[in-house]
């Protein structure tokens, strides 16, 4: 399989639905990384396994997957020699209780899906990993409980808050610092309590400065008497900080403790949320099972193609049984092309373990490749028109394809000579099916239905069209080539059927009586009008060609086809030809190819000897000689 064959058939636009349906990030990223398998087995287990997670869903369709957010990037945190934070403690306390309510969830569906529920217990219970967390932790903090040593410290920052905010009360109400004071107020600065003091006071109240107003007229002073209290205060915080990280540190050893079963755990989430979101997936298609056989077939009844809805027309495709190459031929806009899709994309839907929209009694083949060549593949990066970039995607395809191969070819050998493309198409179809792949390919050309009928791996199949409604009803029939239709819509639109006659001999080389199928003698009265002939219509007469005579010797002319200039030697024959002297040779050129430069009569005088032009210099001197006398062995031959 390849990026190309996912891109054209559609596979990317399923996993993008799957994913849609995942409840985790997890589960999205891994259903967009769902490939199909080549392997029989493998593939069974998928089936079985989404056929029982359907039947979970029936009886309940809400599955208690969650409580994967962030734990990657705790797992990333296990054994850096740093403690966990303390959200991600709750992350991981919150993920072991989704996993137990997963784990009971599971447990009352073994009845209906013994496989899947059976994978719960790959879940292992944390209890004591829980209930060390929940003990230590408490409203996003770690609890003063936590430890003897937490506790006490923190009393005692508490005393000695209580003691500092006193000691600032009894300031603030102070007479002799009171005129001071912008405002009787206490606040903060770098964790440090201050009183804003008067710019112009500054030398009045000892203690250290440490913040100023946006104005510059108000400052923020540590009262001397308190600094001491908030030093002892600093040194508290750092007992309590120290303690904390010591109890992190041993609730992170815990959860490292339990690192594989935690690993696991999440494996497991990821897999039901993955599974159930392919179920759901499958669900919203109205998907059957099929039944996998290790071969190379195709027998798909009433298969819909996924994308399309459920007002897709339902088709019947069957390849692989008695023959291995199917080819459809007919019209354009007549669904041929949606139908290799839907076999190529239900076929890499089966083997990534999903069902499909078809009926029931369906089989699905493994196929180790799916070759396409499917659509306008112009390439402007390499300068390569539509056929020319085909052909390259043809000669790939038939250099990697096998006998386990399904190739999917859309209108073979178009693009080109009508005759030159099918006999391509006839020849790359037989090279293929001689690989023995299996084939499935649309064309415009009726020639090949002769071949399909000739060869006994081969067979014709057409869309179905409805003649009443001139419109495709985008029903595959196998078994019947099609017909382009082009002398039946003629014929229903109006055409005389002696036209259609005409063009039936011309096409087929064989007569065919389409006035017959006309019962009402005054609709083709009605249509005669088509075959008036007109006996006064203009007539050339017969020796228009022969009394061609646009140019005189020696005129000067253009030959067109060449840009070059010439001089007329004589003409025109009966075909209007004329022959001209160019620079060293004598040509041939029609009138409709010569252009008048300048007229004889404005180059020459009258008594103007031509011969100059036209004759060699030991030409003319040889005929100068013989008008005096008769030169033995001499010939002269006139062009």
């Amino acid at each position: 399989m390849n990026e190309q064959t996912y891109t054209v058939l559609g596979y990317d636009k399923i996993k993008e639905a799957i994913s849609g349906f995942a409840l985790t990030e997890s589960g999205r990223k891994k259903a967009m990384e769902m490939e199909p398998s080549t392997n029989l087995k493998q593939i069974d287990a998928w089936h079985k396994e989404i056929s029982e997670a359907i039947e979970i869903l029936k009886i309940s369709s809400s599955v208690p997957i969650h409580g994967l957010e962030g734990m990657e990037a705790v797992m990333n945190g296990f054994n850096k020699g740093i403690p966990l934070r303390v959200d991600q403690l709750v992350q991981l306390n919150s993920f072991i209780d989704s996993c137990s309510k997963l784990r009971r969830f599971m447990r009352d569906k073994e009845y209906c899906a013994p496989r899947v529920s059976a994978y719960v217990y790959s879940i292992e219970e944390l209890p004591e990993l829980a209930a060390e967390i929940q003990r230590c932790i408490r409203n996003g903090q770690i609890d003063d409980y936590a430890s003897k040593e937490l506790l006490k410290v923190r009393k005692q920052i508490g005393i000695q808050e209580e003691r500092l905010k006193e000691k600032l009360t009894q300031l603030l109400k102070s007479a002799k610092l009171k005129p001071f004071l912008q405002e009787a107020v206490v606040s903060q600065r770098n964790g440090r309590y201050v009183i804003p003091v008067k710019k112009e006071y500054r030398g009045k109240v000892r203690g250290a400065v440490l913040d100023t107003s946006a104005s510059g007229s108000t400052l923020f002073v540590e009262p001397e008497e308190i600094g001491v209290f908030q030093d002892q205060m600093e040194w508290l915080f750092f007992e309590e900080q120290a303690e904390v990280e010591k109890i992190l540190f041993a609730l992170t050893g815990l959860a490292e403790g339990k690192e594989k079963e935690i690993k696991l755990a999440i494996e497991t989430m990821v897999h039901f949320d993955f599974l159930f979101s392919k179920a759901k997936y499958c669900r919203s298609i109205d998907a059957k099972k099929v039944d996998i056989v290790d071969d190379q077939v195709i027998d798909y009844k009433k298969a819909r193609h996924p994308l399309l809805g459920r007002n897709a027309v339902p088709l019947t495709l069957e390849i692989g049984t008695n023959y291995h190459a199917l080819v459809i031929t007919g019209p354009n806009t007549g669904g041929k092309t949606v139908s290799i899709k839907t076999a190529g994309l239900l076929v890499l839907m089966s083997q990534s373990g999903l069902l499909l929209p078809v009926g029931e009694g369906s089989k699905s083949g493994i196929f180790h490749k799916i070759l396409v060549d499917i659509g306008d593949g112009q390439s402007i990066e390499q300068n390569l028109s539509t056929f020319s970039s085909r052909i390259v995607n043809i000669i790939e395809i038939l250099e990697k394809a096998n006998d386990r191969t399904l190739v999917l070819l859309d209108e073979l050998g178009s693009g080109t000579d009508p005759g030159e493309g099918m006999g391509l198409a006839t020849a790359i179809l037989e090279n293929l099916n001689n690989k023995g792949a299996t084939i499935f390919a649309t064309t415009h050309y009726s020639e090949i239905k002769e071949f399909a009928d000739t060869h006994e791996d081969f067979m014709n199949g057409s869309m179905e069209f409805d003649l009443e409604t001139l419109m495709p009803t985008y029903r595959l029939r196998i078994g019947t080539g099609g017909d382009s239709q082009a002398f039946a819509i003629a014929l229903k639109l109006g055409v005389h059927p002696k036209l259609i006659e005409r063009a039936h001999m011309i096409t087929y080389k064989s007569e065919k009586n389409y006035s017959a199928l006309f019962q009402d003698s005054n609709e083709l009265k009605r249509r005669e009008k088509q075959l008036i002939v007109n006996k006064h219509k203009r007539k050339k007469t017969a020796d228009a060609s022969k009394t061609i005579n646009r140019f005189e010797m020696s005129d000067s002319v253009y030959v067109t086809s060449s840009g070059e200039l010439g001089v007329i030697y004589k003409g025109p024959d009966s075909n209007g030809n004329y022959i001209v002297q160019m620079r060293d040779e004598k040509i041939e050129v029609n009138h409709k190819r010569l252009k008048l430069n300048i007229p004889a009569a404005e180059l020459y005088p009258e008594d103007y000897d031509f011969n100059i032009l036209f004759e060699t210099k030991e030409h003319r001197k040889l005929l100068n000689q013989m008008e005096r006398k008769h030169i033995e062995g001499s010939i002269i031959r006139q062009d």
